[in-house]
């Protein structure tokens, strides 16, 4: 007997489903009825502008910065990569240069061997396909560079290099030089003329 009457039910309530369905028909011309407007529509504030939320509406104090950004006040032009290894220094502690160069030479596969070779020796699979060839990282102009200044060549590029601060984090970036100082360490020839 129960079954009979909540099947009754169900037909009853399929009969005035399909009722509205007929019946109340959308029309397609006019615009939706917005139950929460504010999650679709927004007021754009001016960046470091006065905003209605600000409690004595006053512009955010100038050079404030995002939590956790790191302002790199160089431009990409020889003398501000020349003023950067002057200005720079590596935040690795020496006492974890294992594990800063291991985590150097992670990246330095990832990002840097297509075009400097797996030694450094500028010798990737990009320059093999005819792409101009960047400088060894083991020449003696390289090695003289300064930590600094190669930092700024990571962040900013140079000349066919582009900039990797994008792609690769700042640490990672002094990681990389640690790496390359370490190939340029094993690459000096002994006294005897052997590598």
């Amino acid at each position: 007997m129960a079954i009979r009457v909540l099947n009754i039910l169900l037909l009853v309530l399929l009969v005035v489903m399909m009722g509205v369905i007929f019946f109340v028909r959308r029309d397609y011309t006019t615009r939706n009825v917005e139950l929460l407007p504010g999650m679709v529509s927004y007021v754009a504030y001016r960046p470091q502008a006065p905003t209605p939320l600000s409690v004595d509406r006053s512009p955010i104090v100038e050079g404030t910065v995002v939590h956790g950004f790191e302002r790199f006040p160089y431009r990409a032009t020889p003398e501000d990569a020349a003023r950067a290894g002057l200005e720079l220094s590596s935040p690795l502690h020496p006492k974890d240069s294992t594990a800063d160069r291991q985590r150097g030479a992670e990246v330095f596969a990832t990002m840097c061997k297509p075009c400097h070779g797996a030694g450094g020796a500028g010798d990737g699979t990009v320059a093999q396909r005819g792409f101009p060839p960047p400088p060894s990282l083991l020449a003696d102009n390289a090695r003289k560079i300064k930590d600094g200044q190669i930092y700024h060549i990571i962040t900013l590029g140079q000349r066919n290099m582009p900039g990797l601060a994008a792609q690769v984090t700042r640490l990672d970036r002094w990681r990389v030089i640690e790496y390359v100082r370490s190939l340029q360490r094993q690459s000096i020839p002994t006294a005897g003329g052997s590598r």
